[in-house]
């Protein structure tokens, strides 16, 4: 493009912010002119919007799930160790029971039971029947930043707190 043809466009275009004699644009005339300002300003207020309305609530359901999903991991592995290491005699479950480890994880494993009958009464003396399967525990803590009311529990002595209950059957 010629000098010509750029000075036919600047008068065609009088609010085009042209160059002064040292080579730079007025600042004032080409912000006005363009709003550029403006955008960017109003784009800083809709990020604060959208991270504490969206992005917030999110990560805490995301942390709340990732929580849960560690939980079960662990319930799982448990599971796994009694599955694949099993006792030499099951009827006397309390001899292997203390064997096992309190917590997987960082998860404590709570109620350990096993279960002798279908209706899910733990094998005792009053129930000598052959164990069918066990049971136990673990609780899950949360600690949600915005959405509290939403993901905890009221009335709760630890009310983001929850139990996870998990059963397998002896092979």
């Amino acid at each position: 493009m010629d000098i010509g043809r750029i000075a036919r466009a600047l008068r065609l275009h009088p609010d085009v912010p042209r160059a002064r004699r040292g080579g730079r644009a007025s600042h004032q005339r080409s912000f006005i002119a363009d709003q550029r300002g403006a955008a960017a300003l109003e784009m800083m207020f809709v990020y604060i919007i959208l991270v504490s309305s969206l992005l917030m609530p999110l990560a805490d359901v995301a942390a709340a799930g990732f929580r849960f999903v560690s939980g079960w991991e662990a319930l799982r592995a448990f599971g796994q160790k009694i599955q694949y290491n099993p006792p030499q005699d099951i009827t006397s479950w309390a001899s292997w029971k203390s064997a096992l480890p309190t917590s997987v994880s960082g998860y404590p494993i709570n109620n350990l039971q096993v279960v002798c009958s279908d209706s899910m009464a733990a094998c005792s003396a009053a129930n000598p029947g052959s164990p069918k399967h066990y049971t136990y525990s673990t609780t899950v803590t949360v600690a949600p930043i915005v959405l509290r009311s939403v993901i905890c529990r009221s009335g709760n002595a630890n009310p983001c707190s929850f139990t996870l209950v998990y059963a397998e059957r002896f092979q």
